[in-house]
């Protein structure tokens, strides 16, 4: 693995392809007293990645728990990567912790895989189905998550119910 520096990045951007690895430590920072936790990234994203925006990427913290979605500036001052409750639990750390981030720009196409079962349905409600293909892959990766992940059948079929009214309503899944 290429450990890089502020300089060498910005040096070698015309080697940023999906195998360069930007690797840096940062503190987990708590966002305004809340349950959640995110990492500063240290170097320019227009200078590395050639947008001011969001940039999809594949992260992997402390060298075991891997992380996949986007950097964007939210109102920092710089663009910032999330470490979820489940990853901070992984790594068995907390807010103010230093972490060790591997990232690189996620170049790959990114696709939910829905099972036949939840296919059926959607086909049922061309309303609902064509809500749930302008979700980001984010909101639609979340859906089927919950849905596959009843343990009971009782339960995922409650949730299928759930799923089509909520798409019904245009809602996403964090949303009530």
């Amino acid at each position: 693995m290429q450990i890089l520096t502020r300089s060498t990045v910005i040096n070698s951007l015309s080697m940023a392809t999906q195998s360069t690895k930007i690797s840096f430590t940062a503190p987990i920072i708590q966002h305004e007293g809340m349950n959640a936790g995110y990492v500063e990234f240290p170097f320019s994203v227009e200078e590395i990645f050639g947008t001011r925006g969001m940039v999809k990427v594949k992260a992997l913290f402390d060298g075991k728990a891997e992380y996949r979605g986007i950097m964007s500036n939210m109102g920092t001052g710089c663009h910032i990567l999330i470490l979820t409750q489940e990853i901070r639990h992984k790594l068995e750390k907390t807010f103010g912790d230093t972490v060790l981030v591997e990232l690189e720009h996620d170049l790959e196409k990114r696709e939910v895989i829905i099972p036949e079962e939840v296919q059926n349905l959607l086909t049922e409600y061309p309303e609902a189905l064509a809500f749930f293909e302008k979700l980001s892959y984010t909101h639609r990766k979340e859906y089927i998550n919950w849905i596959t992940s009843a343990k009971r059948e009782e339960t995922r079929a409650k949730r299928m119910v759930e799923f089509i009214g909520k798409l019904q309503q245009k809602k996403k899944p964090d949303q009530k």
